[in-house]
């Protein structure tokens, strides 16, 4: 269960600190200040800036990358590499200059939303999920830097399983907070089940404001038309709505998980609730 946990965790943060707004990149320093792999231009470019012949190069996956930086597998040319180098710094040089956003708190990110049932995506072998009963399992979580800070960023991880192509580490869309990216991360596992016809669902967050709010709250807020019962509007009355929306005709048994923080923090055993 950690070993999962962590790794859509890893996911999740790596969507958090990509600057694009994409699906994020590794940069891996083979020769710098310091070797390993980095999630941010600004990291490695801490680590080769005038570092006396640097080798450094970006790659889609972590495990590229780590390769290159052990000198595993054949790289790329030297001039390939510096095509690179230029174009990663030209493109952040670019950045740089770009004025800030118009100023407001937790400024969306420029990506266009793409509602998560209208993402296209190839019927994946029922063989390859991880199952409980007759239940298919995924894990999702969501994290914020900086939450309720100004230029927050957040993102989401969906974790079907080792190397499953439908794994995800996304940024998320809209307002950057950490409950928004908790409730979208298993918006996003939910929404790829009904893609993949799958109709029994475990999902394993360790959000229990998500839990609570579609198994318990949401029927309440939509009887006192989207209002809390001390009256006020529901803070996040659009991400309830989507996430409402998207378990009608999904049989989902949400299971609160607790990740492991830290070394000697033993993982609690996780908590069962369902919509009924």
């Amino acid at each position: 269960m950690t070993r999962f946990l962590g790794a859509v965790r890893r996911v999740a943060l790596a969507a958090v600190r990509c600057r694009s707004g994409g699906l994020g990149m590794f940069y891996a320093v083979r020769r710098g200040r310091k070797a390993g792999v980095f999630l941010t231009w600004d990291e490695c470019r801490a680590q080769v800036d005038r570092f006396p012949a640097a080798r450094f190069k970006k790659f889609a996956t972590e495990e590229e990358a780590w390769a290159f930086v052990r000198n595993s597998g054949s790289p790329a040319s030297k001039g390939q590499e510096d095509k690179l180098v230029a174009e990663s710094q030209a493109k952040a040089s670019k950045r740089s200059r770009e004025p800030p956003a118009d100023g407001e708190e937790n400024a969306e990110p420029r990506a266009k939303h793409v509602k998560p049932e209208e993402e296209a995506a190839p019927l994946v072998d029922k063989d390859t999920f991880s199952y409980m009963g007759e239940y298919v399992v995924v894990y999702t979580d969501g994290c914020c830097c900086g939450n309720g800070r100004r230029r927050a960023r957040a993102g989401i991880g969906v974790y079907w399983g080792p190397g499953h192509p439908l794994n995800v580490g996304m940024r998320l869309p809209g307002r950057q907070t950490n409950q928004r990216a908790e409730i979208h991360a298993a918006c996003k596992a939910i929404a790829q089940a009904r893609a993949q016809n799958i109709t029994k669902l475990a999902l394993y967050t360790d959000s229990m404001f998500t839990i609570n709010g579609i198994t318990s709250w949401v029927q309440g807020w939509k009887e006192n038309g989207w209002r809390t019962s001390a009256g006020k509007a529901v803070t996040n009355k659009e991400d309830f709505m989507e996430l409402d929306r998207l378990v009608q005709g999904v049989d989902v048994q949400w299971h609160r998980c607790y990740a492991q923080r830290s070394l000697g923090t033993p993982e609690q055993p996780d908590q069962l609730v369902t919509n009924s």
